[in-house]
Parts: structure tokens; sequence; C-alpha cells
């Protein structure tokens, strides 16, 4: 996934609560537990404070209230400037091979999978700070029809089919032994989709 850099940014570890005790001569000592957010929650918290940063620079100035759909896809053709991916033109003798032999002079995008996860960070965001579901402008229509003509256009300029590939499930007795072997049930992660913004955009 493309990393989206045009200024610093920095991990944010929230204090989730503290707990006061009374020390010695009655002085009141405040004790935080300072609880790390995970990957995705911290990068969730960036994109929407960088968000909201993006509003407040437009112009004119753009609250929250007022968003939508096509602000948020303005938004997203945005952060096409910081895109690492290169999207073949339709004139380019590359167009449409996964790997060109030499150099263009084609743009360089964000790639579909990283405004594909960013927008689902941003519409748990938007909820999760007391907007409306009815009224979320990254769920919006517009903007679900805007990803999927990026997915398709990529997809045909860089010679990638987007198609879920169908995992084959094992078999019991397979799954058993992987379990004896490894001492247990084991838990995989992956962080996929992982997209950095700039915290601090200039108009």
């Amino acid at each position: 996934m493309d990393s989206i850099s045009g200024g610093g940014s920095t991990d944010m570890n929230i204090t989730e609560g503290s707990s006061a005790a009374t020390g010695e001569r009655g002085v009141v000592v405040e004790r935080s537990s300072s609880v790390p957010l995970s990957r995705y929650e911290s990068q969730k918290r960036r994109d929407w404070n960088t968000f909201l940063q993006y509003l407040k620079n437009h112009k004119p100035p753009l609250s929250l209230a007022r968003c939508s759909g096509a602000h948020v896809i303005e938004f997203l053709k945005y952060l096409d400037q910081f895109g690492k991916t290169k999207v073949h033109l339709l004139g380019c003798a590359y167009y449409g091979h996964p790997n060109p032999q030499a150099p263009c002079p084609c743009p360089l995008k964000q790639a579909w999978g990283s405004l594909d996860a960013l927008i689902g960070r941003l519409r748990a965001a938007y909820e999760e700070n007391d907007g409306k579901p009815e009224a979320n402008p990254f769920g919006a229509r517009a903007v679900r029809i805007y990803l999927r003509e990026v997915r398709e256009s990529q997809a045909k300029a860089r010679g990638i089919p987007y198609e879920k590939k169908k995992r084959k499930r094992p078999t019991t007795s397979t799954a058993m032994a992987q379990v004896v072997e490894s001492g247990g049930v084991g838990q995989s992660s992956s962080d996929v989709g992982v997209v950095t913004i700039a915290s601090n955009i200039t108009a």
C-alpha cells in the first residue's frame, strides 16, 4: 500500500483514564494510565484529524455538517499528489503492463486499495464522532462509484486484475494436525491497507 506523505505525522498515545490517590499530608496524586492505541486506531485518528484540517483549509472553509460525498471525492483527488503508484495513461507504451521495463512520464497516484482502506477508516471515525450513519458522507453512493471507477481504471492501466481468489479450506485432519504441531490455536494478523497521511495540510 502506498504511504501518503506530505508532512510530519506522529503516533499519539491517548490517556484512557486516570486515578487519584491521597498521599502524605493529604496531597492528591494523579496517576494516569496511558494505553497505547492499536496501529489501526492510531491511523484512523490521524486520518480523521487530517480530513478535518483539509476542511479547515478548504476555500471557502467547510464545516463537517456541510461536507458531502462530492467533498470526500475532492479530498481523495487531493491525496493523489502524495501517491506512489504509477498509473499509465492510455497513450503510454506501458499501458496495461504491471511491470514496465523503463520509466515513463505517467503520473503517480494513490493506489485503489489505499483509498478504499482510507474511506473505511474515515467512515468509522465519522460515526464514532457522533455523526449519523444515514448522513455519513464517506458512505455516499457517489464515493462508492468513484472508488469503483478508480479500481477499474487502475486495473486496466496497470494490467492488474482485481479478482478475489478463493481460499482453499484445509480438511479437518489437516487443521487439527496444524493445531497439535503449534501447541494450540494460533492467531495471525496482517496490517493491510495502512495509509499514513500528512498530519498538517497546507492550503
